[in-house]
C-alpha cells in the first residue's frame, strides 16, 4: 500500500492548486517529473468533473484518485495504489481538508507550501497508525494466518483431520456426525 500525493485544491473553472505533498520515490529519477505533472493534471480534472459536496474514487490502472469537495470548494485529492483502504483515504482527506480550512480562511486561499500536508502524507503510508479498524484487521489477518499454518503443519505431522474427529474425547457423536456430513457436503473444497 503506497500513498503517492494528497493535494489542496480550489475548485472553480480551472481548478487552482493550494497545496501539495508527493512521495514518488519508488519511481526513476528522471520520471518523477512527468509523473508529478501527470498527478497535477488527473487532480485538477477530476476536481473540476466532481460535483460539490461530493465524494468519488477514480480509478487510473493500479491507482486510484479520491477526491472530496466540500460546499465552499475546497477539495482534496489522495492519490493512491488500489490496495489502499478506500475509508483510510476519505478519514485522511476529510482531516486535511479540515485543518487546511481552520487555518486559513477562504478569501486567503493561496498556492503555497503546508507543511502539515507532507506529515500527513508520511503518517498516511501505514495506513494502521491512522486507523484503529485497520489496524485491528491487519492483527485479525496475522492471526488467522498463523492458524492456518499451525493446522497446516499438524496435518503435516502424518494426522488426518479425519482421524482426530474420530479419536477426539472432547467432541460429542452429534459434533461428529456434523463433521462427517459437512465433510461429505463441501467434498470438492479445500480446507485452508
Amino acid at each position: 500500500m503506497k500513498v503517492l500525493a494528497i493535494e489542496l485544491l480550489h475548485q472553480r473553472s480551472d481548478p487552482v492548486i493550494l497545496a501539495k505533498a508527493m512521495e514518488l520515490s519508488s519511481f526513476g529519477y528522471f520520471k518523477q517529473s512527468t509523473i508529478r505533472e501527470m498527478i497535477d493534471f488527473f487532480c485538477q480534472t477530476i476536481v473540476k468533473r466532481t460535483a460539490v459536496g461530493q465524494r468519488q474514487s477514480v480509478t487510473a490502472e493500479d491507482y486510484v484518485c479520491h477526491v472530496f469537495v466540500r460546499q465552499d470548494g475546497l477539495a482534496g485529492v489522495f492519490v493512491c495504489d488500489d490496495e489502499y483502504p478506500t475509508r483510510v483515504a476519505f478519514s485522511v482527506l476529510t482531516k486535511v481538508v479540515e485543518q487546511y480550512s481552520l487555518e486559513h480562511s477562504s478569501g486567503s486561499w493561496a498556492t503555497s507550501t503546508w507543511p502539515p500536508l507532507v506529515e500527513s502524507l508520511k503518517d498516511a503510508q501505514d495506513p494502521k497508525k491512522i486507523d484503529k479498524i485497520a489496524a485491528i484487521q491487519s492483527e485479525l489477518d496475522d492471526t488467522t494466518e498463523i492458524l492456518r499454518r499451525t493446522i497446516q503443519d499438524t496435518l503435516k505431522r502424518g494426522e488426518q483431520l479425519d482421524e482426530l474427529v474420530t479419536k477426539s474425547k472432547t467432541l460429542s457423536v452429534q459434533s461428529q456426525v456434523f463433521y462427517t456430513r459437512a465433510r461429505a457436503t463441501n467434498s470438492c473444497c479445500i480446507l485452508m
